[in-house]
């Protein structure tokens, strides 16, 4: 176990939330909105673009550490440590949490900054390296961790499954060294399948496929579905990485007081939680007021987990999340 508190958490959405009947007015395109309620679970939805908004990741970034920030009582000056979990990020280079510490501390800084790129997974494999470097290095005092989305700016705008489900959003958190010893972070489990990279991605932009007028010409740009994922992965997927994860350290399920999942789909939630025999009660989801905001999905569950009650302090929590390529990332500790 390791001695490092969450000391704050904060969310960040841009603009006013889009329904699913006004984001068909919006876009101009039709999907089954019905389905999407009723199986995702998702109703509603924060995109910057189509509010008008001159909004992106690091905008999203900050203003989620500024909460994470005021809800932890300390100033961006104490933060030692900046890591950032995206897929999309603000550019190739420099990193989006190098823009986020300019923006925060607005000086040179003895900091460290960096971004972790997993697909969906981003935030917890950044949470898991900032919690062990806290741990190895006594100078690093305070940490700010943030899962930020904003996969609607890189949605064709013909892509009426993108625009339904994809949505712009950041949830952070501030951790710091515990001295009491009541919050500890206890372990993590990863798992990776680098033979799905194919399946579903951004594959224009980097080394492999620059941007050329050609690549435009084929509507290539953007997020592309070159494969159809499994329909079974998550729920077969998630119980046993949450098991390895409970074996690696000698916990039981019912020791777990409460769940976060990637929220993508509010159903494979409903299997995932009866697979594991634990009741509802014990996870939260927000994909009815965000749609799904892959990175930032956890820490803004978490937030408002927190906030509403549903996790308190001594509360032992398990982060699940996954994402394209395949990544996963998970995470236990006591709040």
């Amino acid at each position: 176990m390791l001695p490092i508190k969450i000391i704050g958490t904060g969310v960040y959405a841009p603009g006013a939330p889009i329904a699913n009947a006004e984001l068909m007015q919006l876009t101009g395109l039709n999907f089954d909105h019905e389905k999407l309620e009723s199986k995702l679970g998702i109703y509603t939805r924060h995109i910057a673009h189509l509010r008008g908004l001159d909004e992106t990741t690091a905008d999203f970034a900050t203003q989620a550490a500024k909460a994470a920030l005021n809800d932890a009582g300390i100033s961006a000056d104490a933060l030692n440590l900046m890591i950032v979990g995206t897929d999309t990020p603000e550019y190739i280079t420099p990193a989006t949490a190098i823009l986020v510490q300019g923006r925060l501390q607005q000086k040179e800084n003895w900091c460290s900054s960096f971004d972790v790129a997993a697909s969906c997974a981003s935030f917890t494999i950044a949470l898991d390296n900032a919690v062990r470097l806290m741990a190895t290095d006594e100078s690093l005092k305070y940490a700010l961790v943030v899962g930020v989305y904003n996969m609607p700016a890189f949605l064709r705008k013909d892509d009426a499954f993108g625009y339904s489900i994809f949505a712009d959003g950041a949830g952070a958190v501030i951790l710091a060294r515990e001295n009491t010893g009541k919050s500890t972070y206890i372990g993590s489990q990863m798992l990776t399948d680098g033979t799905q990279h194919d399946y579903i991605g951004i594959y224009a932009g980097g080394s492999r496929n620059p941007i050329t007028k050609a690549l435009l010409d084929k509507n290539e740009q953007g997020l592309l579905s070159l494969k159809p994922l499994p329909g079974d992965r998550n729920v077969r997927l998630w119980p046993i990485v949450v098991k390895q994860l409970l074996k690696k350290y000698k916990l039981n399920i019912e020791e777990v007081d409460h769940f976060i999942f990637t929220q993508i789909n509010r159903s494979v939630i409903e299997k995932v939680m009866e697979s594991l025999q634990v009741t509802m009660d014990k996870t939260t989801t927000v994909m009815d007021q965000y749609g799904y905001t892959g990175s930032g999905c956890v820490p803004m569950a978490f937030h408002h987990a927190v906030k509403q009650g549903k996790i308190k302090r001594g509360d032992r929590v398990l982060f699940m999340a996954s994402g394209a390529g395949l990544a996963v990332g998970s995470n236990l500790f006591v709040y």
